[in-house]
């Protein structure tokens, strides 16, 4: 089997109102359904990262992973969720990308893998466009019930993720956290 892939869709959009980043509009779909064309060809096993009403999401028909006991600790609670159900379907490793970077590469798995990487442009490691092996669960667990700051940075080092460059005049991996943001996505898409 190959990888599974888990959208990050928890974070609360408070620089955009509180709005739930995976439905806002990009040239006239979600941003959810703008990943999932780029994701669905890389791989067959997708799941969404998100808490609260998961009916929200029931229009993509995917599972959707709710934080449970970790909830709290930061977007690593969505990882720890997503490599225990990567690990259930049998799936060796676990592709994570934030719902709100619209424009991953087509080949983002391939040039992630092998597990564990993690995707750089021009500087700048894009920590949650990650790819982790299943068998990390344990230790990312020990890390998460651990006292003190539970950084994916620090996770990442922790599961030894090699860097990985990506070289595009645009970032790949253009996050939308602003109204700013959101508008020169926006923009780009429209090109």
């Amino acid at each position: 089997m190959t990888a599974a892939a888990l959208i990050l869709a928890g974070g609360a959009g408070t620089r955009l109102g509180g709005a739930d980043k995976a439905l806002l509009d990009l040239a006239g779909q979600s941003l959810l359904a703008h990943l999932l064309a780029r994701l669905q060809p890389q791989t067959a096993h997708i799941a969404i990262s998100a808490n609260g009403d998961a009916s929200r999401f029931a229009a993509f028909n995917l599972p959707v992973l709710p934080d449970g006991p970790l909830a709290g600790t930061g977007p690593l609670a969505g990882v720890a969720a997503g490599l225990a159900w990567a690990a259930a379907l049998g799936a060796p490793s676990l592709l994570t990308i934030p719902v709100d970077t619209p424009f991953i590469p087509p080949d983002l798995l391939r040039r992630l893998s092998p597990a564990p990487a993690v995707a750089v442009h021009a500087g700048r490691q894009h920590h949650l466009v990650a790819h982790w092996p299943v068998a990390f669960l344990p230790d990312l667990l020990a890390f998460l019930t651990a006292p003190g700051d539970h950084k994916v940075r620090d996770a990442l080092t922790l599961g030894a993720a090699r860097p990985v460059m990506f070289d595009a005049p645009e970032d790949p991996f253009h996050n939308i956290n602003t109204p700013a943001d959101l508008a020169a996505a926006r923009n780009r898409a429209g090109r």
